[in-house]
């Protein structure tokens, strides 16, 4: 139907945690996929607790990756719950998981354990730096892993330290990547009948995020340098001080710079022979950025804004990111969407998230938008699916197996 969401009918077993994990399958559900997320009872996600800021009792942090999932709450210290485990892995599709490399298969939850009731089961697993490193069990945290991927090193000004990216961009980018894999797999069981194995390590997705930088890292055998908000390659391609705020000017050719100088009433140095080829512009950079940046601190970003894109000049304004959401609604296209969410202890808000941000243009509806959920909120609902009695949940409960909110 053309209402359907692509991966509408998908079935995924979340068991992952945090971020790299929950950010997959947050877009896996974004665009149709069943997710039930297993979290541990009383405690749940570590990130519900990440506050502040809080939003109806609930952390901005859970409520940025949890969207269109079913919550349940499941001990897998305890053999009843992995079983409850093995028996929803058995009709899944996708299991997802970012234990400590063996960590799953000690619980008997690992991919060799899974694949014999569900030969067609995908079976994705994240860690910080992958199951062929040494040592296997060493923890991945995105921080450590900016530091030791090379991204911290080219992060910052030159005559500063290193610096981490201000969001924990490695996560998400292995989250991404997952998320490729999970479908490349996916499509590949649609010829073999089969499903497999894939891993994900937090450093490889950091250091292939490199692109360019790795590889010239490669072709001169020496660590590239930090040269701040300025591109190695391209010149002039950086952050510009105005009169009352900053810049980026992204002249990537020679007609563009042309232009450039035309639009600054700098003219002289579009035809100086230093300037005149990208390539000698960036070794005489110490010679033109300052010429450029004396120019630019004359006037207002709003001015500059203006005058260079008379001129078909790639330019922006630098923002905060409140700005940043707010100026994108003001354009046309909401980057937001309203969604009510309630806490564990029955709270209410109406609370804005920040949206997919694919668009399906012909025949497709918008993504869907559940709130997060509450912790356990869908124990006894996907336990009920899998066909245990209210005598069972009722058991599972007291025993403090598994937590459900209907039933407490």
């Amino acid at each position: 139907m053309a209402d359907e969401l692509p991966l509408t009918g998908l079935k995924v077993l979340d068991l992952s945690r945090v971020l790299a994990g929950p950010y997959c399958t947050m877009n896996l559900a974004d665009l149709g996929a069943e997710v039930i997320k297993v979290e541990r009872p009383g405690v749940g996600d570590e990130t519900r607790s990440w506050g502040p800021p809080d939003q109806a009792g609930v952390s901005s942090y859970f409520l940025s990756i949890n969207r269109n999932k079913r919550s349940i709450a499941v001990d897998l210290s305890t053999e009843r719950g992995r079983d409850l485990i093995k028996a929803l892995a058995s009709d899944a599709d996708v299991v997802i998981e970012n234990f400590k490399v063996g960590g799953a298969a000690g619980m008997g939850l690992g991919y060799g354990d899974l694949k014999g009731a569900n030969p067609r089961l995908v079976y994705c697993a994240i860690s910080g730096f992958g199951s062929a490193r040494e040592p296997a069990d060493r923890p991945g945290y995105d921080l450590i892993v900016q530091a030791e991927s090379g991204l911290m090193s080219i992060t910052g000004s030159p005559d500063g330290p290193p610096n981490r990216v201000g969001v924990a961009l490695v996560d998400v980018l292995t989250g991404q990547q997952a998320a490729i894999g999970i479908l490349s797999a996916l499509h590949e069981r649609e010829r073999t009948g089969k499903g497999q194995m894939l891993e994900v390590s937090l450093l490889d997705a950091s250091i292939a995020s490199l692109v360019n930088i790795a590889q010239n890292a490669l072709a001169t055998g020496e660590d590239p340098p930090r040269i701040g908000p300025a591109h190695p390659s391209i010149v002039p391609y950086q952050l510009f001080e105005a009169s009352d705020g900053h810049l980026m000017v992204a002249a990537a050719n020679d007609p563009a710079f042309e232009r450039l100088c035309g639009a600054m009433e700098l003219d002289d140095l579009s035809s100086d022979v230093r300037f005149a080829t990208n390539h000698s512009r960036v070794e005489n950079r110490e010679e033109l950025v300052p010429k450029l940046a004396a120019r630019f601190r004359e006037r207002r970003v709003e001015e500059w804004l203006g005058v260079l894109g008379e001129q078909k000049i790639p330019c922006g304004k630098v923002r905060g990111v409140h700005d940043a959401i707010v100026a994108a609604a003001e354009a046309g296209d909401p980057v937001t969407v309203e969604v009510e969410v309630e806490s564990d202890l029955g709270a209410r808000e109406q609370i804005q998230l920040i949206r997919q941000p694919i668009r399906f243009i012909s025949d497709r509806s918008e993504p869907r938008l559940d709130p997060p959920p509450r912790l356990g909120e869908h124990t006894v609902e996907v336990l009920t699916e899998l066909g245990l009695s209210s005598e069972e949940m009722a058991d599972l409960v007291e025993s403090g197996v598994v937590a459900a909110p209907e039933v407490n």
